[in-house]
């Protein structure tokens, strides 16, 4: 039986994350903590997170979880959900500028104002709602965390910033809206989507399986 952590720093969809891993992983043992100890100890480690990036960072830095994350994204599977993407970047336009963990090189950018469609029709921000997501040009789309799920499926989306990678290699896939962006970034045991894969109906739920069995190698 697997350990999984599912990081509780105060901010986050934590009971809809766990319930769905506990789905698809029953015979796992899912923990929802902030207890670093536990985290360290666990098989797998996913970091979900809703809300500002000067309140996420703050809440992780308070708990003594920064170094924390630092630490096992190193040595097992890491699966950061929606701000859990955007604070392993290293550093966010939000809230006048905000220092992120550093873990994937790259920066998060506020979407465009007004924010315009291929025909010139103004986009609602935040993204809001599905959208398809696409890997066919991207440098990591062969991804295990894939396995199962058709190129194009439809994820869950709620978000204002988007990441922007210092580097395409780190991109596992990508959406459009208003242009190309990125959303969802892979290095060695790390993978993150911008999307909630808990809200996805069944492609959500492959991806999550396909991380309680992945062994955190691209």
């Amino acid at each position: 039986m697997a350990r999984i952590a599912v990081i509780d720093y105060g901010m986050g969809n934590l009971r809809s994350v766990s319930k769905a891993v506990e789905h698809v992983a029953p015979n796992d043992q899912v923990l929802v903590t902030r207890d670093a100890a536990v985290i360290k100890e666990s098989d797998r480690v996913i970091c979900p997170g809703q809300g500002a990036a000067a309140d996420c960072m703050n809440a992780l830095s308070q708990q003594g979880l920064v170094d924390v994350i630092k630490e096992v994204v190193q040595t097992r599977p890491f699966f950061g959900i929606c701000m859990g993407l955007q604070v392993l970047l290293t550093r966010s336009d939000e809230n006048q500028g905000v220092d992120c963990v550093g873990v994937l090189p790259g920066q998060v950018k506020r979407f465009s104002a007004p924010l315009l469609d291929d025909s010139g029709t103004r986009l609602k921000v935040p993204h809001m709602g599905w959208n398809e997501v696409s890997r066919d040009a991207a440098a990591r789309g062969n991804h295990p965390m894939w396995h199962g799920i058709e190129n194009g499926s439809r994820f869950y989306f709620a978000h204002s910033y988007y990441c922007v990678p210092d580097s395409t290699d780190l991109i596992a896939a990508h959406t459009h809206y208003g242009k190309s962006i990125a959303v969802a970034l892979a290095q060695d045991s790390v993978f993150a989507c911008q999307f909630h894969p808990e809200k996805s109906s069944a492609s959500g739920l492959q991806l999550l399986t396909n991380f309680v069995s992945w062994d955190g190698k691209a």
